[in-house]
């Protein structure tokens, strides 16, 4: 029998704010993260990009100096948000053997990674840290929060780059319909704004190079798009049966309703134009959710501001909405945000269930001359969704070719 997975707890840090509600305020004001990068290392390497979405609230300033020590930031990004939406939660009073961790990234330690191999050259091998590995891999966050939450069930990491955190919310889905955890922690992070993924990225001309205006520069379904923003930060969601939350007494924010995931074996970073892949992920997702494409109410977009991925992703999503998909609110949220790379599936699935439980589309921010190629129901300010029960998409795109959608409703008891 199909259970039903619910969501108790949210946790999220990015560009916008250190906390669920800081984020949501600044994402409904079209606030924009993105500034320039005031580091030596800028000018240093003249890197033809200057400006990131670097997180507002730094995790070192909140998490207490020994643990900061001993892990990467991206770890620590993912043990700040933990932490908020385990209290948002209510601390779940959960054995150990039903508590499992559900986490993704998709680069990793990129930071411990390359200071290490800066020390080694300048200093030698013996002042290497010790902890470099366990802090470098891309395992390290969901090992450490098994660790700080005493979870025993399972400690699982995916990276499949930008769809990483909805896949490990599909992992997560899947985990809790088959028993295996009451609660699961899940989510997604990611601390990548280093010389080395901004040279990379800007080779590859996948980087907006709007320096004279960071703020403007992330611009989804615009026509003068030119790329997108480095972002970072993370956000987790705490998922239980429904059973197990009733139980507890725990408040209920919305129903993680079903999830898809598929591959387009197409090309290693473009996404299939034709947008099939892509659309059997979001069928996969309401076929799990039980519902119909006529049900959806509102659409969190993987949107990135790209030529070729914007295009993309309509002309996938019109194949399962048809002519409705230009009538669905949908929101750009990575406009505002930049992009989290392993953590946005997480912070827009965050995002995807404050809309429903708030009625409100989140705004595009630098949405001046849509894209014809991109017609959808778009606002530079918050839309009003209908009346009645919601049923969202949050949609995660990544390059390998994974697809990755979360369907989330309102919980009607």
């Amino acid at each position: 029998m199909t259970k039903r997975i619910v969501v108790t707890g949210m946790g999220a840090t990015s560009a916008l704010g250190g906390t669920v509600a800081d984020n949501w305020k600044n994402l409904l004001a079209g606030v924009s993260g993105a500034r320039a990068l005031e580091y030596d290392w800028v000018e240093e390497y003249s890197l033809p990009v200057t400006f990131a979405a670097e997180a507002s609230v730094r995790p070192e300033t909140i998490l207490d100096r020994p643990t900061a020590k001993r892990l990467d930031v991206s770890t620590q990004f993912a043990l700040v948000a933990a932490l908020e939406a385990w209290a948002d939660a209510g601390e779940p009073d959960v054995a150990p053997e039903r508590l499992g961790i559900d986490f993704a990234t998709g680069i990793g330690g990129v930071w411990t990674l390359l200071n290490a191999w800066d020390t080694l050259r300048e200093k030698g091998p013996r002042r290497v840290l010790p902890m470099t590995v366990p802090m470098l891999m891309p395992n390290s966050a969901a090992g450490f929060l098994s660790l700080h939450f005493g979870a025993r069930a399972f400690a699982r990491t995916v990276a499949s780059a930008c769809a990483s955190s909805v896949e490990s919310l599909d992992s997560a889905y899947h985990h809790l319909q088959a028993g295996d955890a009451d609660v699961i922690i899940a989510g997604g992070a990611e601390s990548a704004i280093h010389p080395i993924t901004i040279a990379a990225f800007s080779s590859m001309q996948a980087l907006s190079k709007r320096n004279d205006d960071p703020s403007t520069a992330s611009r989804p379904w615009d026509a003068d798009r030119d790329g997108f923003v480095m972002g970072e930060g993370a956000a987790v969601l705490v998922l239980e049966t429904e059973e197990h939350a009733l139980a507890r007494g725990a408040k209920i924010y919305a129903e993680l309703a079903g999830t898809g995931v598929t591959a387009d074996s197409h090309h290693i970073t473009a996404n299939d134009p034709t947008g099939q892949g892509a659309a059997r992920a979001v069928r996969q997702a309401l076929e799990a959710a039980g519902r119909s494409a006529d049900e959806v109410t509102h659409i969190n977009a993987h949107a990135t501001s790209t030529p070729v991925g914007d295009p993309a992703e309509f002309t996938a999503l019109q194949s399962v909405f048809g002519d409705r998909v230009r009538e669905i609110p949908a929101s750009a949220t990575k406009s505002a945000t930049g992009h989290l790379l392993g953590g946005t599936g997480a912070i827009e699935s965050v995002y995807t269930v404050k809309a429903i439980q708030e009625r409100t589309a989140p705004p595009t921010i630098n949405l001046v001359n849509q894209d014809e190629a991109a017609p959808f129901r778009a606002s530079t300010s918050p839309q009003q969704l209908a009346d009645g029960p919601q049923l969202a998409i949050s949609n995660s795109f990544g390059f390998g070719g994974h697809n990755a959608v979360a369907a989330f409703a309102s919980y009607e008891g």
